[in-house]
């Protein structure tokens, strides 16, 4: 009952929030990018520039940073384990799912309504957390796309930190090109696949045998 309240409540909380506002490779084998590394990349139009996204790995191994501090702009970096356990409702926040440019983790204008709904939800739901994950389209190096989806997701992560979201409820994660939404190879379905997605976390409910743990210390 409780879980059926708090989805009710999420719903509503996203409904109000609302006016405010690259081919599958190895889809069970996902190489998590530390968080941090400074959020760079180009407004590259595709269909100005078909220019191929550099293959030279060498020069984005800078990018890698270490997972215990979040470099974008100094902000704390969230611990993925802590919500291991934790319920994950991808569809809760399917429709702000941000699209961004070509090569590219700069957040647009045009999306960003999507990451205020988002805020204004976490603000009205508590406990909850949100896990940011970055996709790319299936062009370049897996290498280099695991490092551009670390710098979506990072660029969505702090964008909402500065509404005043809870950076520790924020973890991020970069599946690269492994997950696309579309499976063509044009760039209709390209568009798609450069995205950032939003999985709402809720706590664990607790099992029978915890209920009973927890009736029997009181």
């Amino acid at each position: 009952m409780k879980k059926l309240c708090f989805a009710k409540n999420i719903t509503l909380a996203l409904a109000a929030a609302l006016p405010l506002c690259g081919c599958l490779k190895s889809p069970y084998h996902v190489t998590q990018i530390p968080n941090g590394g400074a959020f760079t990349g180009s407004t590259n139009d595709f269909a100005k520039n078909t220019d191929p996204i550099s293959t030279d790995d060498s020069a984005n191994a800078n990018k890698i940073k270490s997972s215990d501090v979040d470099l974008n702009g100094g902000i704390p970096a969230a611990n993925n384990a802590d919500y291991d356990t934790w319920n994950a409702d991808k569809s809760a926040l399917a429709a702000f799912t941000v699209h961004f440019d070509y090569d590219s983790s700069t957040v647009k204008a045009s999306e960003e309504s999507k990451l205020t709904a988002v805020a204004e939800a976490m603000k009205g739901a508590t406990p909850t957390a949100v896990r940011i994950e970055g996709n790319c389209d299936e062009r370049g190096t897996e290498e280099y796309n695991r490092s551009l989806g670390d710098r979506r997701a990072n660029a969505l992560r702090e964008k909402l930190v500065t509404m005043g979201v809870d950076p520790k409820k924020l973890p991020t994660v970069s599946y690269g090109e492994d997950k696309p939404v579309d499976h063509g190879h044009n760039e209709a379905a390209y568009a798609k696949n450069r995205r950032g997605d939003f999985v709402l976390l809720t706590p664990p409910t607790p099992g029978p045998l915890s209920k009973l743990e927890n009736n029997n210390n009181k």
